[in-house]
């Protein structure tokens, strides 16, 4: 098979971009920048150049491939999801179908403690395969950088082995760009309910020096929420881990105001994520920062939340990225087309916002910016080629069909 791929008569390129500085702000987020009757040449899986078809190279050593007048994007970028767990969630489905809430369960027992019971009894063996499956199938639906979490441990060995787990995924999946989060700070556990600060001290004494030692991690997230962890104890943490090289993340205000923005723009997180909740306050905050929010619609439809607002932080001038939240409790799905209909449908953001929120933002979400995200000279060719559509703005449009013909990773096609 030959290294270098030509790809002609390509109807559109998207996400053109060359020379981007930092994640798309504002108004910015409403272009999306194009090439019409285009080609493409990668070699050694990387974008080596494009252009009009006017001006096509000659063929050379590179296999040409006809696209036929289809639509090629950059793969998506889903830069927070928790896809290295145990078992699946579908019991509490139904709970809260019969009106039990997020909170009820998790205060009895169920939610996070109940994938943790579970990942402590399972094998980090069978752990790998389970994530490499649910890696496999993001990829197939045209994901192309994923960031993935720990926090289904809640104890020193178990968090551990989840990070072993994404690490080993990162070895075997080198054309795939992988971020790891150590999120030791996900719950308490049943054990240490009446001894919290207890378990502070074992994030910050114990967990986050054994991961820093086996260079697991390349964030720190902490979920300050209502009923979770509070302003102080988030700051705690997210500065203990800093003093060991992880930049901070923050799951914010998914349930409540939790101050979670506050103290993320505070401790200079790369992102804060959900915000289903905002408020005065914690618009200012990110105004006045480099955090970008990371929207989690589906969690929101799964869970029957508010959704964030995310025409109004378009509005205000900020960066925002969409990701998938993948995990067994609130998000049993790594769908990124699905995301993209439901910020434009719930949050009323246009097609290419939420494009641009799932590829060049969410590439700077989890600071991958410049291996994707973008049809740019020197990034990995990881591309999504669309069936025949009649526009961009059917892909949200249509949020039951399956619109991606092939996905291709590294410059090779895998889908």
């Amino acid at each position: 098979m030959k290294s270098k791929k030509l790809y002609t008569h390509i109807g559109k390129l998207i996400q053109v971009r060359e020379g981007l500085k930092g994640p798309l702000k504002g108004n910015e987020m409403a272009e999306l920048p194009y090439m019409e009757q285009a080609w493409l040449l990668v070699e050694n899986g990387k974008i080596a150049d494009y252009g009009k078809m006017r001006d096509k190279p000659g063929v050379g050593e590179a296999e040409e491939i006809d696209l036929k007048g289809r639509i090629v994007l950059p793969s998506w970028v889903d830069s927070h999801t928790h896809i290295v767990y145990a078992q699946s969630r579908e019991e509490e489905f139904v709970m809260r179908i019969k009106g039990r809430t997020y909170e009820e369960i998790a205060e009895s027992g169920g939610g996070i403690l109940n994938s943790a019971i579970k990942l402590r009894k399972t094998a980090e063996s069978e752990l790998y395969e389970s994530a490499e499956k649910r890696l496999l199938e993001v990829i197939s639906l045209g994901t192309g950088a994923i960031e993935i979490k720990s926090g289904y441990g809640l104890d020193t060995e178990s968090e551990l082995k989840m990070l072993r787990v994404i690490k080993k995924l990162k070895e075997n999946y080198p054309g795939i760009p992988i971020k790891s989060t150590f999120l030791g700070a996900h719950a308490i556990p049943a054990e240490y309910k009446n001894r919290r600060s207890e378990f502070i001290e074992l994030v910050i004494g114990e967990m986050i020096p054994q991961v820093a030692a086996e260079k697991l991690a390349d964030y720190c997230d902490v979920f300050c929420e209502r009923g979770f962890f509070t302003v102080e104890e988030t700051d705690q943490i997210l500065k203990a881990a800093a003093k060991y090289g992880m930049r901070a993340k923050v799951h914010a205000n998914e349930l409540a105001l939790s101050g979670g923005v506050q103290v993320g723009v505070k401790n200079r997180a790369v992102s804060v994520d959900h915000l289903e909740c905002m408020g005065e306050e914690e618009i200012e905050s990110l105004k006045n920062s480099d955090t970008i929010a990371t929207l989690l619609p589906s969690t929101a439809f799964f869970l029957d939340l508010e959704y964030a607002p995310g025409r109004r932080l378009i509005d205000e001038g900020l960066p925002v990225a969409l990701a998938s939240d993948y995990n067994p409790g609130s998000t049993p799905s790594g769908r990124i087309p699905l995301v993209l209909s439901l910020a434009c449908i719930k949050m009323k953001m246009t097609p290419q916002e939420a494009i641009n929120a799932a590829t060049i933002n969410g590439a700077y979400a989890m600071e991958v910016a410049d291996r994707c995200g973008s049809i740019t000279k020197g990034k990995q060719a990881n591309l999504i080629f669309l069936k025949e559509v009649p526009s961009l703005n059917f892909l949200p449009y249509a949020f039951g069909s399956d619109w991606i013909d092939q996905v291709i990773v590294n410059g090779k096609r895998v889908h």
